[in-house]
């Protein structure tokens, strides 16, 4: 029997509107209707366990690969209430690891790959928003690697030139004359500019994956968050407040989430990321910062910072140092030390914006395996139940993608997706939390040295 953790300690449950107040995403959503809590006893024939990009894309293919398969998606609150609808809005093609340290844990061939794979992700995820007409904001704007450090233009030197060697497409190095016609900082010493990249509004695209999932026959259950999952001999019992669902099979699309289930809490440990956003820019303010391409920007630290420009010219900052996780306390969402560090970088790099006001802060949880890689397989030896974790906090093209993979796996089919080398691996467990929060802790405290010392 596996069990999920749910305890009155986790605040994840129901909540009456409150879910606007997790993100200035989720704030600035119309109406959200159609909300169906699973309620008495059911069937179905393939439950999906989390209502976020990954759940969605999964029972949408579902319904494309077996038509006449009944598909439920069990949600503990709205879909995107969890980081589907608190993250930047980035569909990038960063798969974990940067990619020499994925060739030294996986091998060449296998970290060229995982940049294909990445490629492919984003090219599908446009695809999907435009084939369903999906209104999320979206631009392909291309993002900007930024270094602001001599260490730091060495790691982009050194990503320009595997990315030479290995006959990957679309890199551009940025020198500080190109950086200075593009910004009016200072600070950009050189930059690594990919174009095949875009932004959205990810809350905006988790509503509208919802319509897309229940267009194609799937039904989806929000504020039902499952409290227990039974084995039987036909398969699965969930049991939620108001009700019992009887399934076949069962699909945990759940990320960092799943720290709350037993069978899959030691894949992964989420941590957080924080996030602010100002008020719209003025026309002044646009023009001084200059910017006119409005990619989306990391910068070459250890815990980077990630800014953008939203659809209504907003500056949008996240990152900055990373908070773990004690146990199953998964709902830590403000952190007043990093949204203060984020004011401070971003009136580093653009001081001609002092005196802007951050009208939005929240945090969100990401999920890390030990090995930051994703990972996607079996659960037990039935092949009964599936599972995908680990995304690092790129999932807004990654999730999606993985969502056709499960789908894939599910429905007998093998493809280059269900062929790759982080589909059905095993992957290094965490150790016990007593042992991994200080442990985490300790690595937090190395990364922020490591960038106040480089940060000249």
């Amino acid at each position: 029997m596996i069990k999920s953790k749910f305890t009155q300690k986790v605040n994840i449950k129901p909540l009456d509107g409150d879910f606007r107040q997790k993100s200035f995403w989720l704030k600035t959503l119309p109406e959200v209707s159609g909300i169906e809590p699973l309620k008495g006893s059911t069937k179905c024939d393939i439950a999906v366990i989390g209502g976020g990009f990954t759940g969605l894309s999964t029972a949408y293919n579902l319904r494309l690969l077996l038509p006449g398969v009944d598909v439920r998606v069990m949600e503990a609150n709205i879909c995107g209430f969890g980081s589907s609808g608190r993250n930047g809005g980035f569909s990038s093609t960063l798969f974990g690891m940067d990619k020499s340290l994925t060739a030294l844990r996986f091998g060449k061939i296998n970290a060229i790959s995982a940049h294909h794979y990445m490629e492919d992700a984003v090219e599908y995820l446009e695809g999907i928003i435009e084939k369903n007409k999906i209104n999320c904001e979206y631009e392909k704007r291309g993002s900007l690697l930024v270094a602001t450090t001599p260490s730091q233009t060495r790691r982009i030197d050194q990503q320009i030139r595997l990315a030479d060697k290995w006959n990957l497409e679309g890199f551009e190095l940025w020198d500080e004359k190109r950086l200075a016609d593009e910004f009016n900082t200072k600070e950009y010493h050189r930059g690594m500019y990919y174009r095949k990249t875009g932004l959205l509004n990810p809350a905006l695209l988790t509503r509208g994956s919802v319509k897309m999932a229940r267009e194609a026959g799937a039904i989806v259950h929000e504020m039902s968050p499952v409290r227990s999952i039974k084995k039987n001999s036909t398969g699965f019992c969930i049991y939620t407040p108001d009700g019992e669902l009887k399934a076949e099979k069962v699909i945990f699309a759940t990320n960092a989430y799943s720290i709350l289930f037993s069978g899959l809490s030691a894949k992964q440990t989420p941590i957080f990321q924080n996030i602010i956003v100002s008020e719209p820019l003025s026309r002044e303010q646009i023009n001084s910062i200059g910017w006119q391409s409005r990619c989306g920007i990391d910068d070459a630290r250890t815990q980077f910072h990630y800014y953008r420009l939203t659809s209504d010219n907003r500056l949008l900052i996240g990152g900055g140092n990373i908070k773990p996780v004690f146990k199953q306390k998964i709902d830590q969402d403000h952190n007043e030390k990093v949204f203060t560090l984020l004011r401070s970088h971003i009136l580093k790099i653009f001081p001609q914006l002092r005196g802007l006001n951050f009208t939005h802060e929240w945090g969100g949880p990401v999920s890390i395996t030990v090995d930051m890689a994703p990972a996607i397989s079996f659960l037990g030896r039935n092949q009964k139940m599936l599972y995908s974790l680990g995304l690092m906090g790129h999932g807004v093209s990654m999730a999606p993608y993985n969502g056709l993979c499960l789908a894939e796996l599910v429905a007998g089919k093998k493809t280059r997706r269900t062929e790759m080398f982080f589909v059905g691996r095993k992957v290094p467990s965490w150790p016990p939390h007593l042992i991994r929060f200080p442990l985490l802790q300790f690595i937090s405290g190395i990364m922020k040295a490591e960038d106040r010392f480089r940060w000249d």
